[in-house]
């Protein structure tokens, strides 16, 4: 049985608090693409973890698993595994030799181009970790492997052929002096291999690096039930998403086989459950049809909601833009994952407002379309045909979450009734507050293979 939780939206979905909640009856948990720019807040006994490279089971002492989707730092890796361990956690955690490393040249070319970037469009609000360089290198076939790290020979190799290139890009094009400076390390072939030949002992100390297809085969085996954990949302999906303000990998359903060497038919076998975010946000530039900002009072409403709601990026602090729920943006997820269920979280943050609107449709050189256009441009130029909703008041989520769905205001479940009929899905989860306790569960996928 697998289970696969999937973004709808453009990231910050609150994915990790249903990972770590349906994960409970999860035996392994794999991240199948992104890096450490995904960030999970769990919230676990009163606890709040921040994580953003380790699977967000780890809480909950699961074999995490980082697939070979995934582009890790191992500095990252392990500082989030001795922090956990710090705080009286156990991670277990596993890397697919097959998943690429990210290297201090990726981050300092990273930030170099975003900054270049930043006065045009093209910005697309990356969190300068080293990510989109990493994915670039893996399909320029020069990327540096977890497998490589545990063969000194192999990594020097890779590392000379691949550094002088790296350091010409840096010097040459962006005319940066490194001599001397605090980035010469990150384009010196002997620092590097000192630095990632002992990341690659630990590796192999802690018996965490895996063939992840082989790995997962045996646990599914075994009579494991599998949970595959996406990082970002889909309308950032590298394929699908609004190019190019989008993320370097595809955290739709498709990726979950690809990026873990588990068979499409074994996912499609199992739940793919959308996390939907009850109103829209997110970080960068780019377009956003129904964007709260233009107006004084919307501008009100934005920062009610990006306060309430604690929007502020998890991994860099920034504040994310707000907007109503864009349900076109949903049908499309639905559509391209293969929805069979969705849990719709921060329904809490909307309560007490006084107005309340929900983009049904869009409207496009007089035509009426249902869904997303393929291309970020006629996206961009989408006028949004809203709908009104009745607001609900503010409500005890404590009491709400252990009373269960009936206990919403009618408002609210007229609400998440109409975004279950529009995406042709159940509504497995509701989401009134960012601890386990307060999420009311109407299903668990899990259930489905009993």
């Amino acid at each position: 049985m697998t289970v696969t939780i999937v973004g709808s939206q453009l990231g910050d979905e609150g994915k990790g608090a249903l990972v770590d909640r349906w994960g409970g009856d999860a035996d392994v948990i794999v991240r199948y693409q992104g890096g450490d720019n995904a960030g999970h807040t769990v919230v676990q006994g009163g606890d709040e973890y921040k994580l953003s490279l380790v699977p967000s089971g780890a809480v909950r002492d699961k074999v995490g698993v980082l697939g070979n989707g995934c582009v890790v730092n191992p500095r990252t890796l392990f500082e989030e595994i001795d922090g956990l361990r710090e705080r009286g956690l156990d991670p277990d955690v596993r890397v697919a030799k097959r998943a690429h490393a990210i290297l201090p040249y990726h981050r300092v070319l990273d930030g170099i181009e975003e900054e270049a970037k930043s006065d045009s469009d093209l910005d697309a609000g990356t969190t300068g970790r080293g990510i989109g360089p990493t994915y670039e290198d893996k399909a320029g076939r020069r990327g540096i492997r977890i497998g490589d790290l545990l063969d000194p020979e192999v990594l020097r190799e890779r590392l000379e052929y691949v550094v002088p290139q790296k350091r010409a890009i840096a010097e040459d094009i962006y005319g940066l002096d490194l001599e001397g400076s605090d980035r010469a390390d990150a384009f010196d072939v002997d620092a590097l291999v000192s630095e990632y030949v002992e990341y690659g002992e630990r590796l192999a100390a802690g018996e965490m690096a895996i063939n992840c297809s082989r790995f997962l085969h045996a646990r599914r085996s075994a009579g494991d039930r599998i949970m595959f954990e996406g990082a970002q949302g889909t309308s950032i999906d590298i394929d699908h998403g609004i190019y190019p303000y989008v993320t370097s990998s595809n955290p739709t359903a498709g990726g979950a086989a690809v990026g873990s060497g588990v068979g499409p038919t074994v996912v499609g076998q199992g739940e793919v459950v959308g996390i939907v975010k009850a109103y829209l946000s997110r970080v960068g530039t780019g377009p956003l049809p129904t964007e709260l900002d233009a107006t004084d009072r919307e501008e009100e409403l934005a920062d009610f909601i990006r306060e309430k709601g604690g929007e502020f990026g998890t991994v860099t602090g920034r504040p994310r833009r707000i907007g109503w729920l864009d349900v076109p943006m949903l049908r499309h997820a639905s559509r391209v994952s293969g929805f069979t269920g969705i849990a719709v979280n921060h329904v809490d943050v909307l309560a007490g407002l006084d107005e309340l609107k929900v983009c049904h449709a869009y409207e496009l050189d007089g035509e009426r379309l249902e869904v997303m256009p393929a291309t970020t441009e006629e996206w961009g130029r989408c006028e949004p045909v809203f709908r009104e909703f009745d607001p609900w008041p503010e409500f005890d989520s404590g009491a709400v979450a252990r009373e269960g769905y009936d206990a919403l205001p009618e408002g609210t479940r007229a609400y998440l009734e109409y975004v279950s009929e529009e995406v042709e899905a159940p509504v497995y989860a509701v989401g009134v507050g960012p601890g386990r306790e307060e999420t009311i569960e109407l299903a668990n996928p899990f259930s489905s293979d009993e």
